[in-house]
């Protein structure tokens, strides 16, 4: 092996060999409710297990910096949901309820029967979902920059518009639409990294999920998606859009809101020992509702 490989292998093959020995990985696959090949990690133990869902055409690496963080007194699931990451491609249509029925799928294979959803940006949605299909399972759910306003309503047009770069140069879209993401004393290496990653997305199922996902604010099913979720929800958000909780409690019975300073879109790389605290501390809010 070139020596120069090795010296920059060494600090990442020790460290990971720490972290399994402490918490040992589980890597596994289940079929979802459409045969679709789903795989997630799954590490540590306790009562209640943490499930991270990945935003839009990202996967779980994105949850790197809290698996074995957070494994030490939770059992944790970090989840590629279809289409995503190691997970099969062959789904006709990328809906909420299908991911949500992805996450459904992977409790029923592990007999998680108390869980906390974690969803960052489009996992937001998603949690929301599955929270509605597992009501006697899911005892909170924590959106990460996600849920800012579920009771906006968009027309279809605007939807439209958005979607048409997309349609029409999808890399070149994708990575101008990551690029503001970030604040502008963002680490560089992380911006090309995310910009790269998220672009190199499967086209057509990144647009399914992406229509999906922002259509709910057109139908309205952003916000009725809660009528029968009586569940903790908290937002740990960003400031980069502006959140609009008093508009979210008309929406969600049990709304909480935390903010996370000087991040953009992707908080829990970019500081994510600053994020990891203030989802511990979400964390401890459901976990003192749910007992």
């Amino acid at each position: 092996m070139n020596k120069k490989l090795l010296a920059l292998l060494l600090p990442f093959l020790f460290f990971c060999g720490c972290a399994c020995k402490e918490y040992p990985l589980h890597y596994d696959v289940v079929l979802s409710h459409d045969s679709e090949r789903i795989a997630y990690e799954i590490v540590g133990s306790g009562r209640t297990s943490l499930v991270f869902i990945h935003g839009w055409s990202c996967d779980g690496r994105y949850w790197q910096n809290q698996t074995t963080v957070f494994a030490s007194k939770y059992q944790v699931v970090s989840v590629d949901l279809a289409g995503h990451g190691h997970s099969s491609m062959d789904r006709s249509d990328y809906s909420m309820l299908s991911f949500a029925e992805d996450i459904q799928a992977i409790m029923d294979k592990e007999n998680i029967e108390r869980a906390i959803l974690i969803g960052h940006s489009m996992g937001g949605g998603i949690i929301a979902e599955a929270a509605r299909l597992m009501p006697e399972r899911v005892i909170g759910i924590i959106g990460i920059d996600t849920l800012q306003n579920v009771g906006k309503r968009y027309p279809q047009s605007v939807i439209d518009e958005m979607v048409q770069p997309f349609e029409a140069d999808f890399k070149t879209a994708a990575q101008s639409f990551v690029a503001p993401m970030f604040p502008e004393n963002a680490d560089q290496q992380l911006v090309n990294w995310v910009k790269e990653d998220m672009s190199s997305a499967p086209k057509e199922i990144a647009l399914s999920a992406f229509r999906n996902y922002l259509e709910q604010y057109v139908s309205g099913e952003a916000a009725a998606v809660f009528k029968d979720v009586a569940i903790p929800v908290i937002s740990i958000n960003a400031r980069l859009w502006p959140t609009a909780p008093e508009e979210n409690k008309k929406h969600i019975k049990n709304y909480q809101l935390f903010y996370i300073e000087d991040t953009g879109h992707f908080p829990m790389l970019e500081k994510p020992e600053v994020f990891n605290t203030i989802l511990k501390k979400s964390i401890q809010v459901i976990e003192s509702q749910g007992s």
